[in-house]
């Protein structure tokens, strides 16, 4: 398989075109849910949107 890469700015569509591509083709792409040290936005999920650990825990993660 080959990577598909999503980019674009706030906005643009891209979690609604992410979604509709996940659920025509279940079987065929997942998706990356990066970390960030910032706190969530108004209707972020942990664990879906991002992870949302301390800077304590990343450097942690760096670390091991």
């Amino acid at each position: 398989y080959k990577p598909l890469v999503v980019v674009g700015p706030s906005g643009a569509g891209k979690g609604t075109l992410i979604d509709g591509i996940k659920a025509k083709y279940t079987d065929r792409f997942g998706f990356s849910v990066s970390f960030t040290t910032r706190k969530p936005r108004e209707g972020e999920v942990n664990g879906k949107h991002y992870f949302f650990v301390t800077r304590e825990e990343f450097e942690v993660m760096i670390a091991n």
